[in-house]
């Protein structure tokens, strides 16, 4: 099923989606050459949005948390992408200790902790589950709503090396964004691989850095299948020294509010678009939909109200905000019954491993949908994201979840390079 576009513009969107067909031999020469460069991370998962004109990532996540919606016919996948990670990183693996977030009451997080187990287990891997919350103090079953459980025991730290009672493991997988910081408990492993590495947490890593990569990717790609970059990029620009509850850093966001705006309308002219443009101002650390709002003119930045600010404030782990990214808004016209949609892909190293849809039926397609009273409609993508098919139409299934799938793959490389470029120098 390939969700119905509602709009008139579908025309150029249909252009886009052919020059991938017709490029695909080049793609994936393009891609496979930069993997021979560059390391990916263990997995991910990347946010779309479909305008009808745009197709885009706005946002990239590390540390996915929603493996229990892909299609379960994806299943092998997602095994056999696993073990090519783990025989890149650690070919002599043969126990792995998986850390999941702190959502002990969140039964879908945790179904997708399961699910991530099972794939690892699928793979040859002894693995077991370690938590960092403090009550647990001794091996926790949780019963989950699918009919499958958990069991959640409590970290044991020795000198340089993370583990279980009894349990020694080569590897460490991280399924904890670390919006909180890195605690004192992970820090200094200097004897196993931490997956993906630590700075890669949102304690560290910053939504812009990965933005300045994928201006690279995007621009590169682009000249590789003869696009303008814009098409699948968008604009973006930063503010730092921010404090939505002092007004601190005003005067930066309704100025950089007002650049990103006026580049995007000299785009819509250039392409005859009449939609109104907007731009996306949310936290440049962070995740879980926190500290997002959508804003159409720059006023709207002076004139936020208290709630408006408070809810600014503050992200996940009650971390206040003090730099924040405006992005260029790209509007969704996907929809799934009655509700506003856009495609999630998620990748294990280099691999597109499956997807899903969120859709909320609440919400414009200008605004974001990672919000209470989403949902996910995890059979929607019923083909790989691998397999294109040129003897059908170009938005058809194979074809339009192999364009998802090429721009994922660009933000996962953008990723690879941000990664780099921000890796602890060593004393």
């Amino acid at each position: 099923m390939v969700p119905r576009l509602t709009t008139a513009l579908n025309g150029p969107l249909l252009e886009l989606e052919r020059k991938f067909i017709d490029a695909t031999p080049e793609i994936e020469r393009w891609l496979r050459n930069k993997w021979q460069e560059h390391t990916p991370p263990f997995y991910g998962s990347v946010d779309l949005r479909n305008a009808g004109f745009k197709l885009t990532q706005v946002d990239m996540n590390l540390f996915p948390g929603g493996f229990n919606n892909l299609n379960p016919d994806f299943m092998p996948l997602c095994v056999q992408a696993a073990m090519t990670a783990i025989d890149k990183i650690c070919p002599m693996a043969k126990s792995l200790l998986l850390v999941p977030e702190n959502h002990t009451r969140n039964h879908f997080y945790l179904q997708n902790v399961a699910r991530l187990v099972t794939i690892l287990r699928m793979t040859g891997l002894n693995v077991r589950v370690g938590s960092l919350l403090p009550d647990i103090d001794k091996p926790t079953p949780i019963e989950l709503p699918n009919g499958t459980s958990l069991l959640l025991e409590p970290l044991v730290r020795t000198h340089y090396r993370l583990g279980l009672d009894n349990f020694d493991p080569c590897a460490v997988l991280l399924n904890n964004d670390l919006s909180a910081g890195v605690p004192d408990i992970l820090q200094n492993l200097n004897e196993q691989f931490i997956l993906p590495p630590l700075h890669a947490g949102w304690a560290v890593r910053r939504k812009s850095n990965h933005f300045v990569a994928f201006d690279e990717v995007a621009e590169e790609f682009a000249r590789l299948i003869g696009i303008d970059p814009w098409r699948i990029n968008p604009y973006f620009g930063v503010c730092s020294g921010v404090d939505f509850h002092d007004r601190q850093g005003d005067d930066c966001l309704s100025a950089t509010v007002d650049a990103v705006l006026a580049k995007i309308r000299e785009k819509y002219r250039e392409y005859g678009i009449e939609e109104t443009p907007f731009v996306v101002v949310k936290a440049d650390a962070g995740t879980y939909g926190m500290g997002v709002m959508t804003v159409k003119d720059a006023s709207e930045i002076v004139g936020l109200n208290r709630r408006q600010r408070n809810k600014m404030s503050v992200i996940k782990e009650g971390m206040n905000v003090t730099q924040v990214i405006i992005q260029e808004g790209v509007h969704t016209r996907e929809r799934v019954g009655d509700g506003v949609a856009e495609p999630v892909v998620y990748m294990i190293d280099r691999y597109v491993v499956g997807g899903f849809y969120r859709v909320h039926a609440e919400r414009g397609n200008d605004e974001n949908l990672n919000a209470p009273g989403m949902h996910f409609e995890p059979l929607s993508f019923e083909t790989s994201c691998c397999l294109p098919d040129c003897c059908q139409t170009p938005d058809a299934p194979p074809n339009r979840f192999y364009a998802y799938g090429v721009i994922a793959r660009l933000a996962l490389l953008a990723a690879s390079l941000e990664l780099e470029r921000t890796e602890p120098k060593e004393d």
